[in-house]
């Protein structure tokens, strides 16, 4: 028992002081790139299965 004391102990310990915590504006920036870069990844796998679904069932109709 003594073991997983010390292993949270230890783990609270380097949280607290070994760790490098983004600052808010830091954290803020991070999430406003991660979402426009998801909506443009979004938008072009969208483009991309409009034009194979606009393809095949073209390509359906007519042959």
């Amino acid at each position: 028992m003594q073991k997983v004391k010390t292993y949270f102990l230890e783990s609270w310990d380097e949280l607290r002081n070994k760790v490098s915590w983004s600052s808010f504006n830091e954290l803020q920036s991070s999430a406003i790139l991660v979402l426009v870069a998801s909506t443009i990844f979004a938008l072009a796998i969208g483009a991309i299965d409009w034009v194979f679904k606009t393809g095949l069932e073209w390509f359906y109709r007519e042959f």
